[in-house]
């Protein structure tokens, strides 16, 4: 099953731009069931607030 899931999961989530919750919409699954089979699988999970780091780059102090 694993040979299966991780390429559709690494698909449906690069579709998505890593969002788990339209990934699970996608995949007809709950976001914290699919959180849990990409934790079984191994894949990473990124958990990232957007523009946080850019923020930190742009003072011109």
């Amino acid at each position: 099953m694993a040979r299966v899931e991780r390429p559709l999961f690494d698909l449906v989530l690069a579709h998505t731009g890593g969002n788990q919750l339209k990934a699970a919409e996608i995949l007809g699954l709950n976001r914290n069931t699919l959180r849990k089979k990409l934790a079984d699988l191994g894949i990473a999970q990124r958990k990232r607030r957007a523009g946080r780091e850019d923020r930190a780059l742009d003072g011109d102090d």
